[in-house]
């Protein structure tokens, strides 16, 4: 008989081997339900749910552990295998036993473990075949843990956990694996790939003309401290600015999301960043529209990174501003100064910079407050004039306020990490952004590859 049959034919055998330890088990999960069948026990259909919740563990932590017995029994069996590093021919030194626990269970493996004298080296194949996580619970709920520890407290996720899958794992644990998680979360991961950003150019494009593609920039503030040593009391907090930048489509007056990317950094670093994901966009695909409010340091990038882009000072950014001239000079919600207020906007949507400013310095400030606001006012319009010209914009098709941008760091950064009494240590805080931005553009498997990648087991 050839190679070929004798496998078939141990396969099969492992297949009704297999087959015969699920029956046994199935049996002893059923000898658990059985209880409902007590005399003068009428459960209620939440009541059956939750007994299904608190004996499926053990049922299916069984049938795991018995297809792993069976598939890999050739593993299992091993008694000589070959150094990973050198190539000797070690034979097996004893059986490891190891309790691990996925999202079906607690299962407990019992592997050949081998060991050679000339590399004084140790290792288990099996651990490398299977991906077996050093920690006791498996990559799968480590996933899934950090996923919804981006989401609520580190508590509160370890409470969710339990009550949503019947696994106890502790808010230290998930803590500990999100900060892991976090530093393998790199931009390149974070951001889609440039196939992907063609592809999403491709949906919205409509042969007329060339989509939109907007990007935004902005700054929010997090609560921040210094990390402070195991026998120190904690550093004093102070607020920090976590740069940010949003990128997506406008079509048909929807806004398809590409990429968000956020971090508490220097603006060289936020320039860095900017210019990796513009290397990543086929910007000759593509109008683009550049938004922000007045800050110097993000156009400074914005413009070196999309140099073609269209420039548009953020419209509510700027009526921020004539409101505060409007209160100073005129009263706040006087009639008066939403008269000022209108005219003055209607003018700069029509792009008649220069009239506003004429029309600023010829006003006479009611004092001093004023006449501060007032030149500041005259300052922000000179220093971007060439951003304000709303009434073009819309004709395009381009927006004028960053309501993308402001609704991103809501979504990511505020939600999260502007809790009651929250104070980030940096790298935690930028740990946590990282993963909700791969969360929020979709790429969170990625990163969460990575991350198991480098905590494989190497052989």
């Amino acid at each position: 008989m050839g190679q070929s049959g004798i496998a078939e034919i141990w396969e099969h055998d492992n297949r009704e081997l297999f087959r015969d330890m699920i029956h046994d088990e199935v049996d002893k999960w059923v000898d658990q339900l059985l209880e409902v069948f007590e005399e003068d026990c009428r459960p209620t259909l939440m009541e059956m749910s939750e007994l299904f919740t608190r004996t499926r563990q053990e049922f299916l932590g069984s049938c795991l552990e018995a297809l792993i017995e069976q598939k890999y029994a050739d593993l299992l069996e091993q008694e000589y295998v070959p150094c990973p590093k050198c190539g000797k021919v070690c034979k097996k030194r004893d059986n490891n036993s190891k309790k691990i626990i996925t999202m079906q269970g607690q299962s407990a493996l019992n592997r050949p473990w081998f060991y050679c004298t000339d590399c004084s080296y140790g290792f288990i194949p099996l651990d490398s075949v299977l991906e077996i996580s050093r920690k006791k619970h498996q990559f799968d709920i480590q996933k899934k843990s950090v996923s919804l520890s981006a989401d609520t407290t580190f508590t509160r996720a370890s409470e969710h956990f339990k009550d949503l899958t019947g696994q106890g794992i502790s808010d230290h644990f998930i803590h500990e694996t999100f900060e892991a998680v976090g530093l393998e979360a790199y931009l390149e991961d974070v951001i889609p790939s440039q196939e992907e950003i063609r592809k999403r150019i491709k949906q919205v494009s409509n042969g007329k003309r060339r989509p939109i593609l907007v990007v935004a920039s902005d700054g929010a503030h997090l609560p921040t401290r210094p990390k402070a040593g195991r026998s120190e009391k904690r550093g004093k907090g102070r607020w920090q600015e976590a740069k940010g930048f949003r990128v997506y489509l406008l079509s048909k007056k929807r806004i398809i999301h590409i990429a968000s990317w956020h971090q508490i950094q220097n603006e060289d670093q936020f320039g860095k960043d900017l210019a990796l994901v513009a290397s990543r966009i086929p910007q000759e695909l593509v109008r683009i529209g550049l938004l922000g409010d007045g800050a110097d340091y993000l156009w400074k990038h914005m413009t070196v990174s999309f140099p073609k882009g269209r420039q548009i000072l953020d419209y509510y950014h700027c009526a921020e501003h004539i409101y505060k001239v409007a209160k100073a000079q005129y009263g706040e919600k006087s009639f008066k100064a939403l008269e000022w207020v209108e005219s003055t906007i209607s003018r700069l949507f029509f792009a008649e910079v220069g009239n506003v400013i004429r029309g600023l310095r010829r006003m006479e400030p009611k004092n001093d407050d004023a006449q501060e606001e007032i030149r500041k006012l005259i300052g922000y319009l000179n220093n971007n004039r060439e951003k304000i010209h709303y009434q073009g914009d819309r004709k395009g098709g381009y927006p004028i306020g960053s309501g993308g941008i402001e609704s991103a760091h809501k979504f990511i950064a505020h939600t999260r990490m502007k809790r009651s009494g929250a104070w980030w240590v940096k790298e935690t805080g930028d740990g946590m952004l990282r993963i909700r931005c791969a969360i929020y553009n979709g790429t969170y498997d990625k990163v969460f590859e990575r991350y198991k990648s480098t905590n494989l087991p190497q052989f």
